[in-house]
């Protein structure tokens, strides 16, 4: 591609605050943690640019009591092993209701199998940690969690594995409740019904997703209304990402702006106004002009009342 179109520079943080220090740009786009977000905003201050933040954070799945579980399992289960779950929008953590958690559980280790095999490490479908920082990152918050481990929990750090590894009976206190997983380790946490799930929701920070399965309509509706998400989803996870009729973002921790399809045009553009008028000098203009006197006030104040008041009236 021209480097009069894009030029791209590959560096570290460092010279990331340089760029953005000394550089005037019209818009920045920024894709990280939270951390990195706080210091791009900042420095963008500078120059009053405007930005896009998408920040990720603990996306939810709910599991309602009215729902083909195995159909939900499936679903969330790839989402959290796809890229063995370092993407933003992956299920970081369930909340299932208290009736089906049993069956929620059997069903997760029957849909691993399916996809995995009985050795996940052998699996060409399963994919590896990026570096050993995370890995560490990983192992250490799974060793310090007070919840059942069911499946997985082992790793191979020179080989960058983790294996798939879901944990029950999570409180929301713990270890892995702490921060964005951003791997292949899922929590399942046993709610009493979708009011608990939703006040649990609304009392940390906005996730960039959330994804609620139910049959129920009235549970869905009552998510839509009562919590504060970047994107909403019912029986399905992640899907709105190719959906390029809709627009993605975060809210709040997990970002703002938004971005994809006709919504990137919009975001990386400025709608400038721009009014042509005739030089021929009219009664309206005239009507601006003083001295003033009662007759030019009640041509205006006819004007106004005349005028629809959705719109505005160009003297």
């Amino acid at each position: 591609m021209l480097q009069s179109i894009c030029n791209v520079i590959c560096g570290d943080a460092q010279l990331s605050a340089s760029l953005l220090d000394t550089y005037r740009f019209d818009h920045i786009f920024y894709t990280g943690g939270a951390n990195g977000g706080r210091a791009v905003y900042a420095a963008a201050a500078k120059f009053l640019t405007p930005v896009t933040l998408e920040l990720g954070g603990k996306s939810p799945s709910y599991v309602d009591s009215h729902v083909n579980i195995m159909l939900a399992a499936r679903r969330i289960l790839w989402s959290k092993l796809y890229n063995a779950g370092q993407t933003c929008v992956a299920t970081d953590y369930v909340m299932c209701h208290r009736d089906v958690v049993a069956e929620f559980c059997r069903s997760t280790l029957q849909v691993l199998k399916e996809f995995l095999g009985e050795d996940p490490h052998r699996s060409p479908d399963f994919a590896r940690i990026v570096n050993k920082f995370h890995l560490q990152r990983l192992t250490k918050l799974l060793s310090a969690t007070k919840g059942k481990i069911i499946c997985g929990g082992d790793s191979i750090l020179d080989e960058l594995y983790i294996a798939p590894t879901i944990v029950t009976d999570v409180k929301p206190d713990d270890s892995l409740m702490s921060e964005e997983l951003f791997g292949p380790i899922l929590p399942i946490m046993t709610v009493e019904s979708c009011l608990q799930a939703m006040e649990f929701v609304r009392s940390r920070d906005k996730p960039l997703a959330l994804y609620v399965f139910t049959s129920n309509k009235e549970v869905f509706s009552q998510f839509k209304q009562c919590t504060s998400s970047g994107s909403l989803s019912q029986n399905d996870c992640c899907s709105h990402m190719i959906a390029y009729e809709l627009p993605f973002g975060g809210v709040g921790s997990s970002g703002f702006g938004r971005y994809h399809g006709k919504f990137s045009v919009d975001n990386f553009s400025h709608h400038r106004a721009v009014l042509l008028k005739t030089t021929i000098d009219t009664i309206n203009h005239k009507a601006l002009y003083p001295p003033y006197n009662e007759q030019k006030s009640a041509w205006v104040e006819w004007l106004l009342r005349a005028t629809d008041r959705r719109s505005c009236a160009i003297l």
